[in-house]
């Protein structure tokens, strides 16, 4: 298997072909765009750590896209290209990243501290959440996401969270400052593939948009989609709420990528 070392270029030089493309970012939490070279046949398939990654068209070349988890120390990553008979494997270099604390007072401490009932409805709900991330549809995604809600960006992505004196898990999505009713909007084409009322993420809709990349809109108020259902971008999915372990009303958004966390801001369509 040949090894070649992927040489990325910043987006702030690239062409307006490439634009459609999340922003690359290849840091913990981040997004790598690889570039896997022109279009052809047969399409190219490509793997990190046995999970396939999603690969696009844009501007006649095949792009992966790799989700870099947030726990993820500087070094390098080996993505496996497979196109056709041809075998290669790209050296993917990971920038450090630092992120900022935030700390958070939460008035229910039973969605800080949990008791035993809460745990096994905890571990029930992320079965069914984990197996959500994990699907991989065929279809090809649009990568090019509108923000959900009309709101201004409160907190960012990556933040490592303390509720109430205690650390807890980093801050794996963005939220929307909005308050309640505000409408939830689909940011891309998609199938719903689940909706439910979960302990910490309260009333929540998760959309597959293909390959891979899956997006979840949390404490909602109101939820107007259903499982298996098609939306399109800009479609009403539901409303802003305080379900599940929040401060107050606000949309929280992830998106997930190759079953991993990602800024959310590095979909974000750019002028």
């Amino acid at each position: 298997m040949k090894k070649h070392l992927l040489v990325f270029a910043l987006f702030g030089l690239c062409t307006a072909a490439v634009r459609a493309l999340p922003q690359n970012s290849p840091v913990p939490g981040g997004i790598a765009v690889l570039d896997l070279g022109p279009q052809g046949q047969p399409t190219p398939s490509a793997r990190w750590a046995d999970r396939p990654l999603a690969v696009v068209s844009e501007n006649g070349h095949w792009y992966a896209l790799l989700g870099i988890p947030l726990d993820t120390l500087p070094g390098e990553l080996d993505v496996a290209v497979t196109q056709g008979a041809a075998k290669r494997s790209l050296v993917v270099p990971v920038r450090p990243k630092n992120y900022p604390e935030q700390r958070l007072t939460i008035k229910d401490k039973r969605k800080v501290e949990p008791n035993p009932d809460d745990l096994a409805r905890i571990a029930r709900e992320q079965k069914i959440t984990e197996a959500v991330k994990q699907r991989f549809s065929d279809a090809m995604p649009d990568t090019t996401f509108k923000l959900p809600a009309n709101g201004p960006l409160s907190s960012r992505f990556g933040l490592k969270r303390i509720f109430n004196g205690l650390p807890r898990n980093p801050h794996a999505g963005l939220d929307v400052a909005v308050g309640t009713g505000a409408p939830v909007h689909a940011p891309a084409d998609g199938v719903v593939a689940n909706t439910g009322d979960y302990f910490f993420n309260g009333n929540t809709v998760f959309i597959d948009h293909g390959q891979g990349l899956i997006s979840a809109y949390m404490h909602l108020s109101r939820v107007d989609v259903r499982e298996g259902q098609k939306v399109r971008k800009g479609e009403l999915i539901g409303a802003v709420g305080a379900t599940g372990r929040v401060t107050g009303p606000h949309l929280h958004w992830a998106v997930i990528m190759n079953n991993t966390p990602v800024d959310p801001e590095l979909l974000l369509s750019r002028p």
